[in-house]
């Protein structure tokens, strides 16, 4: 039997890390928001993610322990996103790839990474270093990813 998977990032301040993979990653939002808005944004009928967490009943302590973002043009995997009380100590052993010059000639790699890193620093994001041709960096929690 073959299985889906998801992927969960463990987390302090699960709106902010949400957003910033949902800047990261073209493609992805929240369920449930408007494909004709901006991603992030509520769903429709709603002014606000607020509003509708107090139409619905959810009771302020509930709101911001968990997000969920997923791929709204193919089928890449759902990420969530779990508070937990612990802050992060120490490297991930899993991290993703953002594959940001695929199918580019070696020559147009280095130019495509640094355009994606600048990106993302503007989201949050910091450089680590860069590896052997890949760009090492972290979220807004200091969880690491790369570039490649």
């Amino acid at each position: 039997m073959a299985y889906d998977i998801h992927i969960v990032f463990d987390c302090k301040d699960v709106d902010k890390v949400s957003r910033f993979w949902l800047t990261a990653l073209e493609g992805y939002n929240y369920p449930g928001s408007p494909p004709d808005q901006p991603p992030g944004s509520p769903p429709a009928g709603y002014d606000s993610w607020e509003a509708m967490a107090d139409a619905m009943g959810i009771p302020a302590d509930q709101r911001y322990t968990t997000r969920t973002i997923i791929d709204t043009q193919g089928s890449r995997p759902d990420i969530f996103f779990l508070a937990v009380p612990e802050g992060k100590v120490v490297k991930n052993r899993v991290h993703l790839d953002i594959k940001a010059s695929n199918g580019l000639p070696p020559d147009q790699v280095r130019a495509r990474q640094d355009a994606e890193a600048e990106r993302l620093v503007a989201a949050g994001a910091n450089i680590l270093a860069r590896v052997e041709g890949i760009l090492v960096m972290q979220d807004v929690e200091g969880n690491e990813f790369c570039i490649t």
